[in-house]
């Protein structure tokens, strides 16, 4: 169960926010010497790669449009139709935040504006695996087709059987993805990043994965590619006062314990009596979960912390800066003023994080690992570049020339200085 704490000082905060440490050995090595082996060998490695590490052979790396047929088939009728609503609310959602053009006049003649443009090629990872995440299709793909973003890439482990999970391909299909390629792990992200016979090479990387995807994704930077967010195990903190109901905190904490071994949940409370009775209902309801072991492997890296007051606890919070956050306390949502680190926050007992993670409409690629100090999570702008413009008239080159010709001849730069000085010059003798 979740390590206990109670009134620690400031002083040591700073060790209770550390996540837990992962086995870093090799790993680095082991990368880039996929990367070299993709970059050299194509298709070639891919397979080779495939075969070691997800014990299958494949033929055709691309999926097939009968394959994406036959998937369909094996989706029940009642998962279309949650995917189907999911899909509607995360448009709606991620609609809202297109921008339209705003020309500003910054000086009289003198016009500047922003525009956004989609990112042309997307790659799209998915983790298969214990926990297929069709949910993060979703989360991608439709930003992404809102941007208008004109090629995108989706790559998924196969099993066994050498396929990708039928949920994974009807989603993708719903949302008019086409490229689907059974690849996973760093050998995925390595063919998105070079591009092979098969694969198309991209200019922007997302979605979750393992220790080897993310070291992959960062290495990726490395030849030109950007990637969405530095991304690690998955975390919740939640604080909870007397007002919250022990129960549902007790498995919002479970949620987030049993995506893996890895992930960490934290419990800040001004409450000995509410951390007692949700530590009660964690024990009770972790018996009935077919990922217990993951679950209670999780919750020993995790921790509930007694502190004096909720605005204390917030200050705690800003401080961990959790990829998700729970408010499970009286009147929530007068506290948002006082978040500042957070990647996505759930207000009161009736939004648990789950609704974020797959229909509420906003975006679950959310930064970890004390990133949300520094990373917005996933949205529309992900996959948009902003291009600046502007349109000086005669009038608008007269208002701001000696500004620039005063600017530039001071940082010795006469170049810059005549281009502005030979505009005025040509409007004078205009004149």
């Amino acid at each position: 169960m979740m390590k206990q704490y109670k009134y620690p000082p400031i002083s040591e905060w700073k060790s209770l926010c550390e996540r837990p440490l992962q086995n870093q050995e090799n790993l680095e090595s082991q990368v880039k010497e996929v990367f070299s082996e993709v970059k050299d060998n194509g298709d070639k490695a891919l397979k080779f790669f495939t075969e070691k590490f997800d014990k299958v052979s494949i033929q055709d790396l691309k999926v097939s449009e009968s394959e994406i047929n036959e998937a369909e088939k094996l989706v029940s009728e009642e998962l279309k139709s949650a995917i189907k609503i999911a899909s509607e609310n995360i448009k709606k959602f991620h609609n809202s935040q297109q921008e339209e053009k705003n020309i500003i006049e910054t000086t009289e003649g003198v016009f500047c504006w922003r525009e956004s443009r989609a990112i042309e090629n997307i790659g799209i990872y998915i983790p298969g695996g214990t926990a297929p995440l069709f949910s993060t299709v979703l989360m991608l793909g439709i930003p992404a087709t809102i941007a208008g973003c004109q090629n995108v890439a989706l790559c998924s482990p196969p099993d066994k059987n050498g396929k990708i999970n039928p949920a994974i391909l009807f989603t993708a299909d719903l949302i008019g993805i086409k490229n689907i390629f059974k690849i996973g792990g760093s050998q995925a992200i390595a063919a998105l990043t070079f591009g092979t016979e098969t694969i198309p090479k991209v200019d922007k990387i997302f979605g979750p994965g393992n220790q080897y995807v993310t070291s992959a994704k960062q290495l990726a930077q490395n030849y030109g590619v950007a990637i969405d967010i530095p991304a690690g195990p998955s975390e919740v903190l939640v604080i909870a006062d007397e007002t919250s109901t022990p129960e549902f905190v007790a498995i919002d904490l479970l949620s987030q314990a049993e995506h893996g071994t890895d992930s960490q949940v934290i419990l800040l409370s001004n409450s000995e009596k509410i951390i007692n009775e949700i530590n009660i209902e964690i024990k009770k309801q972790i018996t009935d979960l077919p990922r217990k072991e993951i679950a209670e492997i999780a919750l020993q890296n995790s921790k509930s912390i007694l502190l004096n007051s909720i605005n204390e606890a917030i200050e705690f919070s800003n401080y961990y800066a959790p990829e998700h956050l729970i408010l499970a306390i009286k009147n929530a949502e007068n506290f948002t003023d006082k978040i500042k680190n957070a990647g996505s926050v759930f207000l009161g007992n009736y939004s648990p994080e789950s609704a974020g993670d797959y229909a509420s409409g906003t975006n679950h690629t959310l930064p970890t690992n004390g990133f949300a100090k520094n990373y917005s999570g996933v949205s529309l702008e992900s996959f948009v570049k902003k291009i600046t413009f502007q349109n000086i008239t005669k009038k608008g080159i007269q208002n701001i020339g000696k500004t620039i010709e005063l600017m530039a001849e001071a940082e010795e730069l006469m170049a810059h200085k005549n281009a502005v000085s030979v505009r005025l010059k040509y409007l004078e003798n205009e004149s």
